[in-house]
């Protein structure tokens, strides 16, 4: 069963922007988790947080080189968590995942429990 289901990467100019959405199945355990984070991977580099929110309260957590750029947000009526890309950068090429866990706080992928798909997020020069 897909727990968590990504939509929205693509390909983009250096300077635009992109929203991605994930989705929880409502059916999944994945939707009673607290934590939801977004974590991206480059091709040949480690997997990294990106952002995460907590889906019961009002904290966020951002990377340092997100800080103003990148917005997570959620809607609970769509089970949804998105992440608004703006001033993109070719450094921001990766495949985009989100994710679920016990916490917001927590950066470390090894604390999220569920994971989806992923999503490729290009950015041209």
């Amino acid at each position: 069963q897909v727990q968590l289901e990504e939509s929205g990467g693509g390909l983009v100019q250096a300077g635009g922007s992109l929203r991605l959405s994930c989705t929880a199945s409502a059916s999944g355990r994945a939707f009673s988790r607290d934590g939801r984070g977004w974590f991206r991977q480059a091709p040949g580099k480690e997997r990294e947080f990106v952002a995460s929110i907590s889906w019961i309260g009002v904290n966020t957590k951002y990377a340092d080189f997100v800080k103003g750029r990148f917005t997570i947000s959620k809607d609970h009526a769509k089970r949804t968590v998105y992440l608004q890309m703006n001033s993109l950068k070719p450094e921001d090429t990766a495949v985009y995942y989100c994710a679920a866990g016990n916490s917001y706080y927590y950066v470390q992928s090894n604390m999220y429990d569920y994971w989806g798909q992923g999503t490729q997020v290009t950015v041209s020069s």
